[in-house]
């Protein structure tokens, strides 16, 4: 795709792995991949300022169609001049299709040709979603990136009905591409097929002979072995253009970050890192660390000793425990910031370690650290 207002730049390759040390370039801003991508589902990262979100170092932010366009309504977005000005965070953005969502968290949904009907979580009125309206939606937003409308099918369902899905998010693909017209937004498209790897070779060549300026990998993370997952990984791996930007959707453990970038992923995102936060789960290069357990009570150490976040430059795991026990706010707001940044420090060595072809060594040193645990 010519003249895409997202572009890919690629830097360096492992010389072990062949992972991928690269650039996004995008109309705000740079990033830095392999990149994580915090997840700002209502247009804003949980317990998370802006200004918070810069000092962590996120470059990039992923918000959700399907639950904006619930409220307040993309008409509204587009009204305060899109998401970028709506939420005021400035740098980069991208916006998935609200595809998962509607098969996950939908109360029923009736899938068709034209598209799908579902009834909302929230209230439970009737709405239908049809490639071409997402696209309205998604521009209506104005993201850097939107992602094609796709049937995400269940990582248990059988080949048939994988393939159908699969076949269907090709022909939703086709759709999304003629309706889109925003000249400042690129439109992804995302790669299906299960855990088959046939499938996922098919989907694979179908998407990139469509000439999308990025692929995101759907599918999966959604309860197959972590194994399989990375098979499927390698299985597509030869059939994607080193010209554009991978992005495995939904993902972002430790271990997932590392062994993805092992296969080629240049971007990642999740809400592990947040969701855990407000649980009280701290995530450290030496494993997790569950802060409301007592052990944890007349603890003056940070929650992580070399961690440059302001939560750790500034408490301790005691202070921690104790709000969050007393159920305070600033408890969901210090471990969040330590998570992400933990999280982007990570991304940091991944990059560092790519540039220095030393990648396999540097997951090794993680395991032996317990950092998967």
């Amino acid at each position: 795709m010519s003249g895409s207002p997202v572009t890919y730049e690629l830097i360096k390759t492992d010389a072990a792995t062949g992972a991928r040390r690269g650039r996004l370039h995008t109309p705000h801003g740079v990033v830095e991949t392999p990149c994580f991508m915090c997840v700002g589902t209502q247009a804003t990262v949980k317990a998370m300022l802006p200004r918070d979100l810069e000092a962590v170092g996120a470059g990039i932010v992923l918000a959700n169609t399907y639950h904006l366009h619930l409220r307040p309504g993309h008409e509204t977005v587009k009204e305060f001049g899109g998401m970028h000005e709506f939420s005021q965070w400035h740098g980069p953005m991208l916006t998935d299709s609200g595809g998962f969502q509607v098969f996950s968290l939908a109360a029923m949904n009736k899938i068709t040709e034209e598209g799908v009907e579902f009834s909302s979580h929230i209230d439970g009125h009737k709405m239908f979603f049809t490639p071409e309206y997402v696209m309205e939606i998604e521009e209506a937003l104005g993201a850097d990136i939107a992602m094609a409308f796709d049937e995400c099918a269940p990582g248990t369902c059988t080949r048939s009905y994988a393939e159908a899905a699969m076949q269907r998010t090709h022909r939703w693909a086709e759709r999304c591409k003629k309706a889109h017209t925003r000249e400042d937004q690129a439109l992804f498209g995302i790669i299906q097929g299960g855990v088959f790897p046939e499938l996922r070779v098919e989907s694979a060549k179908v998407l990139t002979d469509m000439d999308f300026p990025g692929y995101g990998i759907g599918g999966l993370s959604v309860g197959e072995p972590k194994p399989v997952m990375y098979e499927m990984l390698e299985t597509i791996r030869p059939y994607l253009p080193e010209n554009k930007p991978h992005y495995l959707m939904g993902v972002g453990s430790p271990d997932c970050l590392v062994e993805g970038a092992m296969r080629g992923v240049d971007m990642f995102d999740c809400v592990l890192q947040t969701r855990s936060a407000r649980n009280g789960l701290a995530f450290t290069f030496e494993g997790k660390k569950m802060l409301r357990n007592a052990e944890f009570a007349h603890d003056h150490r940070p929650i992580e000793e070399d961690c440059d976040c302001y939560a750790c430059r500034h408490f301790t795991r005691g202070y921690i425990r104790h709000l969050i026990k007393a159920d305070e706010i600033l408890a969901a707001q210090l471990v969040t910031m330590h998570n992400l940044r933990f999280t982007y420090r990570l991304m940091e060595n991944i990059r560092k370690a790519i540039e220095e072809d030393r990648l396999t060594e540097y997951r090794n040193e993680l395991l032996l650290r317990g950092t998967f645990n």
